[in-house]
């Protein structure tokens, strides 16, 4: 190929043309660019004014994308910080509510699953350091959390439920509805991390009765800083970053109003023909596993079927037998392939998976684990330059 392929959408998508197009205005320097919209939108004057309003669409856009109410929506520096956010929140909100009642020795219990990403696990840490009671869910072999697994871990002191749509590393879809339903049925409530389902799949917080959901704008070809946590109304949830009281009291700090744009740029772009990519993007994943596994070297993380839907549309994720993640990943970068080991987040550890170890994967195989994730701009030449350049690499 004449340039990099980029075959790591699952980390980050590029930048999407709609995106850097809503942002430009915001880009020119001095009092040209507060007027095109780059002023504080928390100020009175017309400039204020123009931003707010900017922010409000914004607001407005990525609401309607996840069918809520634009005041359920906050806009947080990303994903991280709104899984953050909606565990801290919400335990801490109903912790006071249970100290208000006179529940003074109320520990606090959350259930999350094991194969969450590392902003959930370590929130989740974090809570049993303060004194929470954790228990996690295991996933089948197949990467799921299924309703049986998350109903035998509950029980009905559980304030709250997190369990992510899609996994990041071997792609399994969960049943969310189902999942949510049966946490509610406890009495818990429910968070789902849909950092890997937005864009990609069908997302509703009223189809999937959640109580809180979390998203990124990079992973859909958004600006990188920008994400968003919906919190349904009369959630009980506290603000964990205070200050001037910004995004109704939920987010201090100033807004990014240009982050905002750009990020409601990337939804409409991604979601205007969702199903059709998805359904390209699923034969390109399946196209991507059988010409891998043609390989004697190489097995899948996860059995995928051709066309099903239980799995994501974009991540591929292959165990590569007698070589290391590392190895692979720096032998195809100098071929001009950009692939991973899994979770980019975690790129720098020398631990294998801890999403490959729940679902049982040995320690020497899940050394040797590479994902391959898709895009909307990923053609079947780039897929087959990319074979033929890992079968070099492994050969």
């Amino acid at each position: 190929m004449d340039k990099p392929v980029y075959l790591d959408w699952a980390a980050t998508a590029p930048l999407c043309k709609e995106a850097a197009d809503a942002m430009a205005p915001y880009l020119q320097a001095g009092v040209d660019g507060l007027v095109a919209g780059n002023g504080n939108a928390n100020s009175l004057y017309e400039v204020g004014r123009t931003a707010f309003r900017a922010l409000e669409q914004a607001r407005e856009d990525i609401a309607r994308s996840i069918k809520a109410r634009p005041d359920e929506v906050t806009f947080t520096s990303g994903a991280t910080e709104a899984d953050n956010a909606a565990l801290f929140g919400i335990v801490d909100a109903a912790m006071a509510r249970a100290e208000q009642e006179g529940d003074h020795e109320c520990v606090p219990q959350i259930v999350v699953s094991s194969i969450e990403h590392d902003a959930v696990l370590k929130a989740a840490e974090t809570l049993g350091h303060w004194g929470a009671q954790v228990t996690y869910v295991e996933p089948d072999s197949s990467g799921h959390i299924t309703p049986d697994a998350l109903e035998e871990v509950l029980t009905d002191r559980v304030l709250l439920v997190s369990i992510m749509a899609v996994n990041n590393e071997v792609g399994s879809v969960m049943d969310i509805p189902a999942l949510a339903a049966v946490a509610h049925k406890a009495g818990a409530l429910f968070h789902v991390d849909a950092t890997q389902a937005f864009g990609k799949i069908p997302v509703s917080v009223k189809e999937w009765g959640v109580d809180a959901l979390s998203i990124s704008s990079h992973k859909i070809g958004g600006p990188k800083g920008m994400g968003a946590l919906y919190v349904k109304a009369r959630t009980p949830f506290t603000a964990q970053i205070v200050g001037g009281g910004q995004e109704s009291g939920r987010r201090s700090g100033t807004q990014n109003a240009m982050g905002a744009v750009g990020f409601s740029a990337a939804v409409r772009a991604s979601l205007a023909n969702l199903d059709e990519n998805a359904q390209r993007l699923r034969a390109l994943r399946d196209e991507c596993y059988a010409r891998l596994l043609d390989n004697p070297k190489v097995k899948a993380a996860v059995s995928v079927e051709p066309g099903t839907t239980a799995f994501a549309p974009h991540v591929v994720n292959v165990l590569v037998g007698g070589m290391e993640s590392e190895t692979l990943i720096l032998q195809l970068d100098r071929r001009g392939f950009c692939v991973s080991g899994g979770s980019a987040c975690s790129s720098h550890s020398l631990d294998p998976s801890h999403v490959l170890k729940a679902i049982g994967i040995s320690r020497d195989d899940a050394l040797g684990s590479l994902r391959v994730s898709l895009g909307n701009a990923t053609t079947a030449e780039e897929i087959d330059a990319f074979i033929e350049a890992f079968n070099d690499v492994v050969g």
